[in-house]
């Protein structure tokens, strides 16, 4: 997700000049890590996760808040906060464990954390500024992972990394932020944007105000757009296969899988658990791929490698920690600044390091 390049979770920095489809080159295994671990962690968990949201609409576990720790809330909020806090913080697996990105990007990850966290500490208009913008480049980014990981699909297939790029980077926009804008999430994503008020700000803080009262307006402007673009995607789509680009089944399920679950949990809010719909597949789709990546580093690293049961010692030592961060950040108070501050670093840094770390062009997956 970086400024200079169309951003994504696997494409960063500015690539040569985009070949022709018709360059293909040898396909390779249409899956990232197998058969059974893409299906199981990338392709399927969209529509598990829809099915879970249906199975708790309506229990305790969904609906009935419970104070916990200070807070009261329902089990489902917990669980959806815990897990995207723990994926959020696992990037720190790849870029600060990963000796090679730590040499090539050392002020990023050395400099450029603690100077935000501090700024966050001595200045309320940062904290309070990092708070919209935390909410506001998280559904940027969450859209991206997705393209990235169809992108992989594509690739695997022996096509251009950037045939077709652009096409899958606004199909990837427009499954996941236009149910957003014309749905009936729309205003729990805004709505931080009023906190703005607090600094003065009279353009910001009243957008949440103008969307509600024009949502019928922009949700026609959504469906319309989304139509005539689908309709342009599956025409541009059949002039590449024309000139030689292969489709890849998986990347088309994981599109259709996930637009409609974007649909159903954004749009509608049919069950009433759209933030955990759609977060517990992402969060679980990010932990698998980081593991992909960086398991058999992370067992090196902690001697485990030769171990009989090096690797379930040390998927549990990942998960544990991860997750065990996601329960404090997500209970962490604004009035704890410290950890609260650390929360929001760990989220920033996330959405940006993904940007440059991840690239199907620079072959680093």
């Amino acid at each position: 997700m970086t400024t200079t390049a169309e951003p994504s979770l696997l494409v960063g920095d500015t690539a040569p000049p985009a070949p022709t489809a018709q360059t293909t080159t040898p396909a390779r295994s249409p899956y990232l890590v197998g058969r059974l671990y893409d299906w199981a962690f990338f392709l399927l968990p969209p529509l598990l996760s829809l099915l879970l949201g249906a199975l708790i609409a309506g229990t305790e576990f969904g609906e009935k808040r419970l104070w916990h720790d200070g807070r009261k809330l329902t089990g489902a909020a917990l669980l959806t906060g815990t897990l995207t806090h723990a994926h959020l913080v696992a990037v720190f697996f790849r870029s600060h464990g990963n000796t090679a990105l730590r040499r090539r990007h050392p002020l990023r990850f050395f400099l450029v954390p603690p100077l935000l966290f501090a700024a966050m500490m001595l200045s309320d208009e940062v904290a309070l500024c990092t708070t919209v913008l935390v909410v506001l480049w998280d559904v940027y980014h969450s859209s991206l992972q997705t393209f990235g990981l169809a992108r992989i699909y594509d690739r695997n297939q022996g096509n251009p990394p950037d045939a077709g790029r652009k096409l899958d980077l606004w199909l990837n926009h427009l499954l996941y932020i236009g149910p957003i804008l014309g749905g009936a999430t729309m205003l729990a994503h805004v709505s931080n944007l009023e906190s703005l008020d607090a600094l003065g700000d009279t353009l910001f803080s009243a957008i949440p105000a103008q969307m509600e009262a024009r949502h019928r307006t922009i949700t026609w402007t959504v469906i319309a757009t989304g139509v005539a673009f689908l309709a342009y995607y599956v025409v541009a789509s059949l002039r590449l296969r024309r000139r030689g680009h292969r489709t890849s089944p998986q990347k088309i399920f994981l599109l259709v899988s996930t637009g409609l679950c974007s649909l159903f949990a954004w749009g509608f809010n049919s069950f009433g658990q759209a933030f955990l719909i759609m977060n517990v597949f992402h969060a679980v789709q990010y932990l698998a791929l980081v593991w992909w990546s960086e398991g058999k580093r992370l067992r090196q690293r902690l001697r485990l490698d030769r171990a009989q049961v090096g690797a379930p010692l040390t998927i549990a030592l990942f998960l544990g920690s991860v997750l065990a961060y996601g329960y404090v950040a997500e209970m962490a108070q604004i009035e704890a600044r410290v950890l609260w501050s650390i929360a929001q670093t760990v989220a920033l840094m996330h959405f940006w390091y993904d940007g440059f770390i991840w690239s199907v062009r620079r072959k680093e997956v």
